[in-house]
């Protein structure tokens, strides 16, 4: 049978993250027993020496640091080999400039996945985009290994990492404090507080009994959350 066409149910949100083993740029990775406790964003891109694919790094390369402050660290993969990974990040740091960054050094590991098996797991391999290339995905995986959000882009089109960022301090926003964040959400903004489980919560709310809590309806009520407690609480590890 030719393992190539075997059919792999994509991740979910919610799974645990798909295990593997890996040769990278920073030595052999154990994923994701390696990172337990910290969280992980995993992205794919298509190629090595690939325009858009430098930019990303570059970007990624210069917030590395940001997200390590957030309790966040970085691996990316794509379908070429270890040289040829290498040889890309020395180039990018002796030749590459792009929006003032410049000399950047790309620390953070980058996994040779020349058979495709890591990229089938979580399903980075898309055939109506391309058969031999990974598309430009992106995995958050909390600090117990589970899958917590997935976002896919063509190759064509480079990552909003201000995004990146914003979903994953939302992510342990809502975690730390149990509430959702609405849309356009960012640190410093109101929250949403959980659905009333009772008609009696519901009507307290909406005779403005819960302190420091806004309800449009019974069902959408927001409240302040500052900005200087939120990050003070998800940068904590830092």
């Amino acid at each position: 049978m030719d393992t190539s066409e075997t059919i792999i149910p994509m991740p979910r949100i919610g799974d645990p993250a798909p295990q593997f083993k890996a040769i990278t740029t920073q030595g052999e990775i154990n994923f994701p027993s390696d990172y337990k406790g910290s969280w992980v964003i995993l992205f794919s891109h298509p190629a090595d020496f690939t325009p858009v694919c430098t930019s990303e790094f570059i970007t990624f390369a210069t917030l590395e640091e940001k997200f390590a402050q957030a309790n966040c660290k970085l691996i990316g993969l794509s379908v070429d080999g270890l040289y040829s990974h290498i040889a890309w990040l020395r180039n990018i740091k002796e030749k590459i400039e792009y929006k003032g960054m410049k000399n950047v050094e790309v620390k953070f590991p980058l996994i040779e996945d020349i058979t495709m098996e890591v990229a089938r797991k979580y399903g980075m391999i898309q055939p109506g985009e391309s058969s031999t290339k990974a598309v430009r995905a992106v995995f958050f995986i909390d600090p117990k290994g589970i899958i917590r959000a997935i976002v896919y882009y063509p190759l064509s089109l480079g990552r909003n990492f201000d995004e990146l960022y914003r979903a994953l301090i939302a992510m342990q926003t809502a975690d730390a404090f149990s509430v959702a964040t609405p849309a356009d959400w960012q640190p410093g903004d109101d929250v949403i507080v959980p659905p009333a489980g009772s008609c009696g919560v519901a009507k307290d709310r909406m005779e403005g009994k819960e302190k420091d809590t806004t309800c449009y309806d019974w069902y959408f009520c927001t409240k302040p959350l500052d900005k200087e407690t939120l990050l003070k609480t998800v940068l904590k590890k830092a």
